[in-house]
């Protein structure tokens, strides 16, 4: 609720800088409520880029609200997320850009706007699965949208995120899966014991001269190697 009121009577007094410092309050305090601590573990060694495309795994509705605690983003989501009650409504105010599914012509309005946005220094996330995964498994990355990256001139940043419990094993109430609903995985983490979101940022992946599905599949492996999975 104060991140609502903070959207309808803060943000259109403010500028940028103060709505990021804003968006990462409220994300923190959002996990808060739900009992997920957030541990930031740098894997970068040293090959962090100022201005990027981020992508990460996809686990989770939490995952927007974890990523924000570091980088206040403007996501690229599905559209279901708009009419989710409350949180779409917040995800909406912080930036997220709505993507319908199957509308080629959506996807290139999109992708469009997004390289206009980032060179215009705005910081531009999305999750290449176009859907979440069960903790363990990673799904094809679509690589339709790290053209941006590479239309805009700069690398990808990827991101791992995992959910782990008080023994460090996958925590199963993250997961998002299947027909499951918004209110039931919320109910399902409210009760469920305190877990950790574990964010962890790889170096960056160049995208100089490179075609968008080498650079999807590159860092797809980045992140399959970072969660101890086989390689493909």
């Amino acid at each position: 609720m104060a991140g609502l009121i903070t959207c309808a009577l803060v943000f259109p007094l403010t500028g940028t800088a103060q709505h990021e410092r804003l968006i990462r309050r409220w994300s923190h305090k959002l996990l808060a409520i739900c009992t997920v601590d957030v541990n930031f573990i740098d894997a970068s060694q040293g090959a962090v880029a100022e201005r990027a495309l981020i992508v990460s795994n996809h686990i989770s509705w939490l995952d927007i609200f974890v990523i924000n605690t570091l980088h206040p983003c403007h996501f690229v989501a599905k559209a279901d997320i708009r009419g989710w009650p409350l949180i779409g409504w917040l995800c909406e105010k912080a930036g997220t850009i709505f993507l319908a599914r199957g509308k080629q012509r959506e996807v290139r309005r999109i992708y469009e706007g997004l390289v206009h946005q980032i060179e215009a220094g705005k910081r531009i996330a999305f999750f290449p699965e176009g859907t979440t995964a069960p903790q363990g498994t990673i799904q094809a990355f679509h690589a339709n949208l790290f053209e941006a990256a590479i239309e805009a001139k700069v690398p990808v940043q990827p991101f791992v995120l995992r959910y782990v419990d008080a023994q460090g094993q996958f925590h199963p109430a993250a997961d998002f899966i299947g027909d499951m609903t918004f209110v039931e995985s919320m109910r399902i983490i409210l009760k469920a014991p305190r877990m950790t979101a574990e964010l962890i940022r790889l170096p960056s992946v160049s995208t100089d001269g490179a075609h968008r599905r080498d650079v999807a599949q590159k860092t797809r492996q980045m992140v399959r190697q970072q969660l101890g999975l086989p390689q493909d």
